[in-house]
């Protein structure tokens, strides 16, 4: 038929937290947004035949493989999403490329900046069209910052506060998952949380110009995961170590002459999932926090006197992006929908051949500034992120 939608054939390899979340984007995009293609789930991945094949039948996939190779070769597929450990990217991007796929992965893009050059130029190369999961960028409340900044509205910037805060490893006791061992996660809180808000400051403000950082390990052993030390096992044994940090935090100096500071933990009891940022201009000042994230908190200048003061927008009208999509004014949206949008706005893009960003480039940039942070921290001095 001539109106007939093109299909998006998907395979995803993943299926734990970010694989339902992911699952939950391509099943329920097609609802709520008006798309130039429709989207098939067609295959999920992951080595563990059981634990997969249950994930295929929640999550509303037509099928499943246990080898992402097998994965990316299969013609029936055109987009690729990488929602594995983040020492698996690499191989699966640089082959689906190959293979002629386009390419959705999940932050941070690799191991390392070298790494992550490397996925870039293969994307390129191929001519394919390539994602980076930095999510956050598609919150309403998100973009509404983007347009007040980008209106003037708050003037010269001067600075950028970002903290993301989190707690699940105050218990000393929490066993030693893939995320606390370098060689999968490549870094701790600093490549898994500071990674959202150096592209937060990207997609806001600008580029950064030199970095310098610390970091910490507050417990450096931990158990071994139930099954991988035997209860029969000398209590030194069943312990393993922690290899990334706990912490990051690191001051920032950008290339517009704003300055930075940002704090990334998994000891800051009481915060769940504190994603926050504050920007002060010459005009104008912004607060985020993602535990609230329907909200944006702004304060103009350009009021009144006797009206001057932080007010609180509630992003949920139909003026503001992507709110429209959803429920009625105050009907207010969560964390999963923002997988939602970036999903649409990349396969639009797959579709009508429109630009797309975060991409892999934006993925490099902001290993760029990981990498610096790192340099910094090993030399005890600033590092420019241009020399890295």
């Amino acid at each position: 038929m001539a109106n007939e939608k093109l299909t998006v054939n998907v395979g995803m390899v993943g299926y734990k937290f970010m694989g339902k979340a992911h699952s939950h984007a391509y099943r329920d995009v097609g609802m709520f947004f008006d798309m130039d293609a429709s989207v098939n789930m067609k295959a999920i991945c992951g080595r563990d035949e059981k634990a997969v094949r249950q994930a295929a039948d929640k999550f509303g996939w037509a099928g499943y493989e246990t080898d992402w190779r097998a994965l990316t070769e299969r013609d029936d597929i055109d987009l690729i999403d990488i929602n594995a450990p983040s020492d698996a990217h690499k191989d699966i991007a640089i082959a689906a490329a190959k293979a002629g796929k386009h390419i959705l992965c999940e932050k941070p893009l690799a191991l390392s900046l070298q790494d992550s050059r490397e996925m870039l130029a293969a994307v390129r190369e191929a001519g394919v069209r390539h994602a980076i999961c930095f999510n956050y960028r598609f919150l309403p409340a998100v973009q509404l910052a983007k347009q007040l900044i980008d209106e003037g509205r708050l003037g010269e910037i001067h600075h950028y506060r970002a903290t993301y805060l989190q707690d699940w490893l105050v218990d000393p006791m929490f066993p030693l998952a893939w995320r606390m061992q370098k060689s999968v996660a490549g870094s701790g809180a600093h490549g898994d949380i500071n990674a959202h808000s150096i592209d937060l400051a990207h997609f806001l403000i600008g580029d950064f110009d030199r970095v310098v950082g610390q970091s910490k390990t507050f417990v450096t052993k931990r158990p071994l995961p139930s099954g991988t030390g035997g209860q029969d096992a000398p209590a030194a044994a069943q312990m393993g170590d922690v290899t990334v940090d706990d912490t990051t935090s690191f001051l920032a100096q950008f290339k517009n002459g704003a300055l930075g500071t940002f704090e990334a933990t998994r000891f800051a009891t009481g915060w769940k999932n504190g994603n926050t940022f504050e920007i002060n201009g010459s005009r104008g000042s912004l607060r985020f926090n993602l535990e609230r994230l329907n909200e944006l908190e702004v304060y103009l200048l350009d009021d009144e006197p006797h009206l001057q003061g932080f007010r609180t927008i509630k992003v949920t009208e139909g003026v503001h992006k992507y709110a429209g999509n959803w429920w009625p004014p105050g009907h207010i949206i969560g964390y999963e929908h923002s997988f939602v949008h970036i999903v649409y706005e990349f396969i639009q893009s797959i579709v009508t051949g429109g630009s797309f960003h975060p991409d892999f480039a934006d993925g490099v940039k902001c290993q760029q500034v990981l990498e610096a942070v790192e340099r910094s921290i090993e030399s005890g001095a600033w590092v420019n992120v241009d020399d890295v």
